[in-house]
């Protein structure tokens, strides 16, 4: 099954990509529908498959969603919510599409940053529900969300991607609020209880606040070990829950403290390397450079 990146995405919707976007610490961006479809020129058919980052959207008119295991058919007005994890066919019924979505990375919203870990949200959890049909009231009040977004990202505000979080925050707990009460509890069997405790472990490795700390936990068998599982469990429970491998997952959050430290720290590449448990300059300098295509010294510049 094919990934669509965010390059892929403007490149499809025939957007303007924002200038570097690569070297942000998290990407964000919100788009009118009616404005996409027009660049599109045809029906806006979304395939069959996953996207690389995390996108809500605010939707009015006639539309069907496919999932693997449902369809859901929305009539009027809707919030979806849509997750890397869960890949969804969306087919609209008719020409009359208006509204607006937000497209984000999980760097974005970091824990460091929001407060969040966003795969543990019962909003983005497999088998939950990602779609809520909406009263015109409770319409009129993701649009007015919608609007201040648009509003805060054309703005020169020093802070404005902080108010935007708070902002997607604010869409999260409304569709989470709209959601059956049993949906907000988590599973609790064996195996979304090892998940949960290694996202709360590797979670517990930052933020680093000082050249002299140094991440305890490294690798996958450095977790299975404090878990008290045997690694290859470890890694089935978090390929099964979050599509990732445990080296992923682990890479993924280190690469997003490196782009903090280096882009809101003044210590050094040797500094930085060191703290984030590379022995050699050259080793976290090829890690960073095969995760993000830049080396550090480039995505500091």
């Amino acid at each position: 099954m094919e990934t669509t990146t965010l390059e892929e995405f403007y490149k499809e919707t025939a957007s303007l990509i924002p200038e570097g976007i690569s070297k942000e610490i998290g990407h964000f961006n919100v788009f009118k529908i009616d404005e996409v479809a027009a660049q599109l020129k045809v029906k806006p058919v979304m395939p069959y498959n996953r996207r690389a980052y995390y996108k809500i959207s605010h939707i009015s008119g006639r539309n069907r969603a496919e999932y693997a295991d449902k369809v859901i058919h929305i009539e009027k007005n809707a919030l979806l919510f849509a997750t890397p994890k869960i890949p969804y066919h969306w087919v609209p019924q008719d020409e009359n599409q208006a509204g607006h979505f937000c497209i984000f990375t999980a760097d974005f919203l970091v824990q460091t940053k929001s407060g969040v870990v966003l795969d543990d949200l019962p909003i983005f959890q497999p088998g939950g529900y990602p779609i809520f049909q909406l009263t015109d009231e409770a319409s009129e009040d993701i649009a007015y969300i919608f609007r201040k977004m648009d509003k805060e990202l054309a703005s020169n505000y020093a802070f404005k991607y902080d108010l935007l979080r708070n902002y997607v925050l604010e869409l999260i707990h409304y569709g989470q609020k709209l959601q059956p009460e049993t949906a907000l509890y988590p599973s609790h069997t064996a195996s979304a209880r090892v998940s949960s405790l290694f996202i709360e472990l590797l979670e517990r490795q930052f933020p680093i606040e000082s050249p002299h700390q140094k991440l305890s936990l490294r690798t996958a068998r450095d977790y299975a070990e404090r878990l008290a599982v045997h690694v290859n469990h470890l890694n089935k429970v978090l390929k099964e829950s979050t599509g990732k491998t445990t080296t992923d997952l682990i890479s993924s959050r280190i690469v997003q403290e490196a782009k903090i430290l280096l882009k809101q720290t003044d210590w050094n590449i040797s500094e930085i390397a060191y703290s984030l448990g590379f022995e050699e300059v050259a080793h976290f300098s090829n890690f960073f450079k095969k995760q993000t295509a830049f080396t550090p010294i480039a995505f500091r510049s």
